[in-house]
């Protein structure tokens, strides 16, 4: 349903996004996860055909996102960060002005169908500047299903919402997902990891992790932290006798004589571990793999950002103002 290779974009010397390559299978729904300037809104552009790459491309639906960019905005709905709102019109009045300008056969029909599949047909007739934040983004996902997309992109759909209206927000996303493809971006773990079936993780414009929740979890964390934990709450010389292991390169004391080990990444050293405190005659109680959660994974493939690079939001826009002067 979409294919990206090589896809890369420049605002003049700097590099938002860098070759990636990846695809989305026809009913998925697929998270876009990474810190703030990380390239998710770069790169969601480029998919809905709005922002031309600088090298490599895209299909989506079997159109190039360059060559046959009008194909590709009839087959993708999206709703961006900030949706382009107007608070004195009703509802059902901004959907059918929406419908409109798609030129959509039957614009009542597609009114009907989205305000019942986002659950705002009690608010037809409410004006959206009275409208909560929650139920504004209802409206917004209202708007890009209006044309029954094949695709469905959302740019930070929740951001901005309380705890409830996030639930409520979740729970649509999935609804919508069983006869929509989604890709969703957000730099938030949860929004993620709890409504996508599978995770691409971005950082400094390329891909440094893909797959999952589960498989990114069982990938990465391999066997790097190792709990070991000693009788008689450790002996004063078991940190050192542990640091002294092949693979180890850190030894930090927890509680009641345990320690956790921190090995080199891929390398299992549970027998080495169990070898180097039985030989001392010590009481082994514990020894098991410490394993990362996702939110670790998040945290240790994006900590390091760029320096000195702008926001893509605002390169964007100085980039956009210059193509257009």
């Amino acid at each position: 349903m979409i294919e990206a290779e090589n896809l890369t974009r420049y605002y003049g010397p700097t590099r938002a996004v860098h070759n990636l390559n990846f695809h989305v299978d026809k009913g998925e729904i697929v998270g876009f996860l990474g810190p703030n300037g990380a390239g998710k809104t770069t790169t969601m552009r480029m998919l809905t055909a709005f922002l031309p790459p600088s090298d490599g491309t895209a299909r989506v639906a079997g159109f190039d996102v360059f060559y046959d960019s009008l194909e590709v905005r009839r087959r993708v709905g999206y709703m961006p960060e900030t949706v382009p709102l107007y608070p004195e019109m009703t509802v059902w009045a901004y959907l059918d002005y929406m419908a409109a300008l798609r030129r959509l056969p039957d614009r009542r029909q597609a009114v009907d169908r989205a305000l019942e599949a986002c659950g705002i047909g009690d608010r037809a007739d409410t004006p959206i500047g009275k409208l909560s934040k929650g139920y504004r983004q209802r409206v917004g996902l209202a708007q890009a299903i209006l044309h029954e997309p094949e695709v469905l992109i959302l740019d930070e759909p929740t951001i901005g919402l309380d705890p409830r209206q996030v639930t409520e927000v979740r729970a649509l996303i999935r609804e919508i997902g069983r006869e929509h493809t989604v890709i969703l971006s957000s730099h938030i773990l949860p929004e993620v990891s709890q409504t996508c079936g599978r995770v691409l993780i971005i950082n400094k414009g390329e891909i440094v992790a893909e797959g999952t929740p589960e498989e990114l979890t069982t990938q990465l964390q391999g066997a790097e932290r190792v709990l070991v934990r000693i009788a008689d709450a450790g002996p004063p010389e078991a940190i050192e006798v542990l640091k002294r292991v092949d693979g180890v390169i850190g030894v930090e004391p927890v509680d009641g004589g345990a320690y956790q080990v921190s090995c080199t990444q891929g390398y299992d050293r549970r027998a080495e571990l169990a070898r180097a405190v039985v030989e001392r005659g010590w009481g082994l109680l514990e020894l098991r793999t410490v394993g990362m959660s996702l939110e670790d994974i998040f945290l240790q493939l994006t900590t390091e950002e760029a320096v000195g690079e702008p926001p893509v939001e605002e390169s964007q826009l100085q980039h956009e103002r210059g193509e257009n002067a």
